[in-house]
C-alpha cells in the first residue's frame, strides 16, 4: 500500500463521519486538515498509532524497520492481553544505523524477515516503516512481497511513518493495511446468522473478555477481533460476519465503512463502559442482527445482569455519591467514562476533548450539561486550576497525569491503556467502583493534607502578642 496524497485525502475524508455528513456544498467530503507540526509526535505519531492498532494481533510477528529507538520507546506500553499466543510481546527491529541510512536498508529488512520466520514461525509478519526508512526511500512493499514469496508466510507492509500525521491517522493506515492484505483472504470453516466482528477494541487489561462472555451467553459468535486478543487467520475471514461493532470512537472508522461497501456488512458504534451503555450495546446488536428470539434473550440477560450489578454496586454507590471528578483522557473514554461515573452517582465537572471527534464532543456536552467544562489545553497548570475552581475530589486520567493529582493532594485513578484493571462490561463496572472507592477513601489523603511537622513547629514557636493574652484573660 503506497502512501500518496490521494490516499491521505481519502483517509481524512470519512463518509461515515457525522461531522462530514453535516457539511454542505463545497465543504462536504472535503478532507479534514491534519497537517503535522514539528514536535507534535509527543501526543502520538502515525507510526505509534499503527502499532497500537496492529500489535494486539497475538500470533503475528511485528517488525519495525528503523532505528531501535522507534521500537523501544513505545513497545509494550499498551496493556493488551492474550488468551493464547504471546509472540506479539516480542519486539523485532532492523536496528538501522548510519551506514544503512547511506546505503539503504532493504537487504537488512529482507534478511530480518527471513530470520523471524525461520526462528519463530509466525502466522504472519507485519513490517512497519518509520520516518527514517520513509525518508531514505526504502521500498518495503517490494521487500515484503519478495519475502512472502520466499517463505510462504504472509508479510504485510504498514506504511505509516511518524511524520505523516497523528496517532489517529496511524490507526486508519493500519486499518487500510488489514483491508488491502488480510481481510477477505480466507474463508471460515462455518458461519452462523449471529456472527459479529469487534473493531477498535484492544483488550486492555483483558476487559474485552468481560463483554465476549456476554455475547457467548446470547449465542452470538465473535468471528474476528480487530485487534485485541486477535488472531491473524480470523481477521482473514472477517468479511463473513453479519455485523461490525465498532468501539474506540472513530479510530478504525475506515474499516467499518469500507467493509460495508465491499461486503455489505452494516456497522454500529457502541461503548462497553457504564451500565446504560452496556445495556444499549447488547440491545442494538440484537436489533441489528434481526432475530426476535435473540432480542428476547437479550432483555432477559440484561435484567439478570443489572439486578446482580445493583446489589454489587450498592455499597460503592453509597460512598461515592456526590463525589466530584475531573476526567482527563481522550477519544471514546472522554464521554463513555462520564456515563460510568454517573451510574455510580458521581459528578463529572470537567473532561478533556483531546483526540475527540465532533460526535464525541456533542455527546460530552449532552452528558456534562451547561455547568460542565470541556478542556482543550494539555497543561498541568490548567488542570490544577480546574481542580481548585470546581473543588474536585478526584482526577481520572492517564498515567503521566498522576503527579498533577499528587500536587493537588487528591486521589487519582489510572484510566488509559497502561492500566492493569478491566473496566468494561458489568464485571468491569464493579472493578471500577472498587478502584474508585479505594482511591477516594485511602487513609493516605488524611496524612498528605495535614501541615508538615516543621510548619506545625513554626506556628507553635511564634510569640503571642500581649494584646491577645489580655483579650483571652478578659
Amino acid at each position: 500500500m503506497k502512501i500518496t496524497q490521494s490516499k491521505i485525502n481519502e483517509l481524512l475524508t470519512q463518509p461515515g463521519c457525522e461531522h462530514n455528513q453535516s457539511k454542505h456544498g463545497d465543504k462536504k467530503n472535503k478532507s479534514c486538515a491534519q497537517q503535522p507540526k514539528p514536535g507534535a509526535a509527543q501526543g502520538g505519531c502515525a507510526f505509534d498509532g499503527a502499532m497500537i492498532a496492529l500489535v494486539p494481533i497475538t500470533d503475528a510477528a511485528h517488525l519495525v524497520h528503523g532505528p531501535i529507538a522507534c521500537s523501544g520507546n513505545s513497545w509494550g506500553s499498551r496493556g493488551s492481553l492474550s488468551s493464547g499466543p504471546v509472540l506479539y510481546k516480542t519486539g523485532f527491529t532492523t536496528d538501522l544505523d548510519e551506514t544503512d541510512v547511506i546505503f539503504g536498508g532493504e537487504k537488512k529488512l529482507y534478511k530480518a524477515i527471513l530470520e523471524v520466520q525461520n526462528r519463530y514461525k509466525p502466522t504472519a509478519v507485519f513490517v512497519y516503516s518509520t520516518c527514517v526508512t520513509a525518508l531514505i526511500g526504502d521500498d518495503i512493499d517490494a521487500v515484503c512481497k519478495a519475502a512472502a514469496n520466499k517463505t510462504g508466510t504472509p508479510v504485510i507492509p504498514v506504511n505509516a511513518p511518524g511524520f505523516i500525521g497523528s496517532k489517529n491517522f496511524g490507526n486508519r493506515l493500519a486499518g487500510e493495511a488489514l483491508l488491502d492484505y488480510v481481510v477477505g483472504t480466507a474463508e471460515p470453516e462455518f458461519t452462523t446468522p449471529l456472527d459479529i466482528n469487534l473493531i477498535g477494541e484492544y483488550n486492555v487489561a483483558g476487559e474485552m473478555w468481560n463483554v465476549v462472555r456476554l455475547f457467548e451467553k446470547l449465542g452470538i459468535r465473535v468471528l474476528a477481533k480487530m485487534t485485541g486478543d486477535g488472531r491473524y487467520n480470523e481477521i482473514c475471514y472477517a468479511h463473513r460476519a453479519k455485523l461490525n461493532v465498532m468501539i474506540c470512537s472513530k479510530a478504525l472508522l475506515n474499516m467499518a465503512t469500507k467493509m460495508e461497501e465491499r461486503y455489505g456488512i452494516p456497522y454500529i458504534e457502541e461503548s462497553f463502559y457504564g451500565v446504560e451503555d452496556m445495556n444499549r450495546c447488547l440491545r442494538n446488536v440484537a436489533a441489528k442482527l434481526g432475530d426476535p428470539d435473540l432480542q428476547e434473550r437479550t432483555e432477559k440477560l440484561i435484567a439478570e445482569e443489572t439486578a446482580a450489578l445493583d446489589v454489587a454496586l450498592a455499597p460503592y454507590r453509597e460512598k461515592l455519591k456526590g463525589k466530584r471528578v475531573v476526567l482527563y483522557t481522550g477519544g471514546v473514554k472522554s464521554w463513555s467514562i462520564i456515563s460510568a461515573a454517573k451510574d455510580l452517582g458521581m459528578e463529572v465537572v470537567a473532561t478533556s476533548t483531546r483526540k475527540s471527534t465532533e460526535e464525541d464532543k456533542a455527546r460530552i456536552k449532552k452528558l456534562l450539561g451547561q455547568d460542565g467544562i470541556m478542556l482543550e489545553q494539555e497543561s498541568p497548570k490548567e488542570l490544577l486550576r480546574i481542580i481548585k475552581e470546581k473543588n474536585a475530589d478526584m482526577l481520572i486520567a492517564g498515567g503521566r497525569n498522576q503527579y498533577t493529582a499528587l500536587k493537588a493532594r487528591i486521589p487519582f485513578l489510572h484510566i488509559n491503556q497502561e492500566r492493569h484493571h478491566p473496566y468494561a462490561g458489568y464485571e468491569g463496572m464493579v472493578e471500577m467502583a472498587r478502584e474508585l472507592y479505594e482511591a477516594v477513601y485511602s487513609p493516605v489523603w488524611q496524612q498528605v493534607r495535614k501541615p508538615a511537622p516543621w510548619e506545625v513547629a513554626e506556628s507553635v514557636e511564634q510569640p503571642v502578642s500581649s494584646s491577645s493574652v489580655l483579650q483571652e484573660v478578659h
